[in-house]
């Protein structure tokens, strides 16, 4: 096929649940990404499904209360890779007064119809559990209610949808070229080998976040101004820091807020940081000064100090905010805005642009682009996403660990740590994994970690992983619990595996 109602530039969280709804509506949809799926941005947040707190202080109510509706819809829809977070928010007496805090939080329980989630409670950090890993001067706390999310899986559970309804997507494909022609879109695909093809389309999205005002300038020769402040978000993880399932987060001195996580059963995750970027996001690291800052951040309230020598692994990402003027990276808006074009005499085919966005709101963003569109597009379908599971969250919420017992009937010879991390990342389609296996053997080699060839060729045929990284990385996060030989071995599998895979489409 070499003609859609709609091409979508770039497989991030937005593309990817942009993509989703429109196919669901009846439009054909292209996504074309330059790299892996949610191998930008979309796989280097804090992993959060939440509602913003500090952005209270900013006065985004609506973004606020926006998100907060979405957190609950999103845990029904992916109860597998989202799930309940409890956080700690020690008082600071030298920072926000306890009043402030109360009053925050308040609107936090009752902006967003929270049904689902327990409502805040005051802590005594003296006799409570949470309070042991902290310095003995905070006394006082208060714990809230917001979602963990595995962020990459949920690009690529979108992406898995969207192509089960009739979306074409393709990794590793960049947009190197795209010009209004007789009323659509004209638009020129490379794949990593460098082959070209050149498609048609009615209507154009760009969504590649740090990367939209690139494609504008580049793929289609536009002299638009700056649309989107890049700013360097960075996180460290050490080994685990505490001992009970709950999250801390900390004010700082600067206004700025960093959360202390439980990850991966033996890990604390650490973050974020907020400063401009200037230079191509690829090339985002994080720096020195990053890691001695988060170090620092979680010094002042942690009775045993973290030091960068602790640091086991880190990331980084660009957010591409919306350039709304603000003259701290912290304050930029978090808050997405939707641009329709139709050319210099306002006829020509339609090009949506997306700048900003947070992982929370992307459904929200994705029926609000669909209704863009439908301004210059023939109209089809309604919004339908809201009541919708992604593929393998067709469990009710409260039914994670009688999955995990299912899984063990079913498969008696797993380990229930590895049921339990197979049900997390792939819920109910874990069995499509698993298959006909009646053994451990029957699951092929291992890699390392628990990580199977039954797994990776799964990955592989189901959900674009082309190399380690996409597996060890985004699909999962057991590169931490493997060596760099193991992780080599892999990549070297997986080419073999891509070559025979390849061969075996061309009989």
């Amino acid at each position: 096929m070499d003609r859609y109602d709609i091409v979508v530039i770039g497989g991030g969280v937005n593309g990817c649940g942009i993509a989703r709804d429109a196919v669901g509506r009846g439009y054909s949809v292209l996504v074309c990404e330059q790299s892996d799926l949610g191998g930008g941005t979309s796989a280097a947040s804090t992993k959060l499904v939440h509602g913003g707190l500090r952005y209270l202080e900013h006065y985004e109510f609506r973004l606020v209360r926006e998100a907060l509706i979405e957190r609950e819809v999103l845990l029904r829809a992916a109860p597998h890779i989202i799930w309940p977070l409890r956080f700690i928010l020690p008082h600071h007496k030298g920072l926000r007064p306890a009043w402030l805090l109360r009053l925050g939080l308040f609107l936090y329980d009752h902006l967003g119809g929270r049904k689902l989630l327990p409502p805040t409670a005051v802590r005594d950090l003296r006799r409570e559990p949470e309070g042991a890993p902290l310095d003995p001067q905070y006394r006082k706390g208060f714990e809230y209610s917001d979602c963990w999310v595995e962020d990459s899986r949920l690009v690529v559970l979108n992406a898995m949808d969207a192509a089960e309804r009739g979306a074409e997507v393709r990794v590793r494909t960049r947009c190197a070229e795209a010009r209004r022609e007789g009323g659509h879109w004209q638009v020129v695909l490379e794949d990593a080998e460098g082959n070209r093809e050149t498609v048609h389309a009615d209507a154009l999205v760009n969504a590649a976040g740090p990367w939209v005002d690139q494609v504008l300038s580049g793929s289609m020769g536009s002299n638009a101004r700056r649309n989107v402040r890049l700013v360097q978000g960075s996180h460290i993880v050490v080994r685990r820091l505490f001992d009970h399932d709950k999250a801390y987060i900390f004010q700082n001195a600067d206004g700025r807020i960093v959360f202390a996580i439980p990850y991966e059963r033996d890990f604390t995750l650490i973050g974020t940081t907020d400063r401009d970027w200037q230079g191509d996001p690829k090339d985002v690291r994080i720096s020195e000064e990053e890691i001695a800052y988060l170090c620092e951040a979680v010094d002042a309230y942690l009775a045993t100090p973290v030091t960068p020598e602790d640091v086991v692994w880190t990331y980084s990402g660009v957010r591409p905010l919306y350039d709304d003027g603000a003259s701290k990276a912290q304050e930029a808006t978090r808050d997405y805005v939707l641009k329709l074009e139709r050319g210099p005499d306002g006829s020509g085919a339609p090009l949506l642009n997306v700048f900003g966005g947070k992982i929370t709101t992307f459904r929200k963003l994705a029926e609000a682009a669909i209704g863009r569109l439908q301004e210059a597009l023939p109209a089809k379908g309604r919004p339908w996403t809201a009541k919708a599971a992604l593929p393998g969250g067709d469990f009710p919420v409260s039914d994670f660990e009688k999955l995990v017992g299912e899984i063990l009937a079913d498969y008696p010879f797993l380990a229930r740590e590895t049921a339990r991390r197979l049900v997390r990342a792939y819920g109910t389609r874990a069995r499509r994994l698993l298959g006909t296996a009646r053994s451990a053997e029957d699951l092929g080699r291992v890699f390392g970690a628990d990580l199977t060839e039954a797994e990776v060729d799964y990955l592989m045929q189901a959900e674009w992983a082309r190399a380690a990284a996409d597996v060890v990385w985004r699909r999962s996060k057991l590169g931490l619990r493997m060596t760099q030989q193991e992780i080599a071995a892999l990549d070297e599998w997986m080419a073999d595996r891509a070559r025979k895979l390849k061969l075996q489409a061309a009989e």
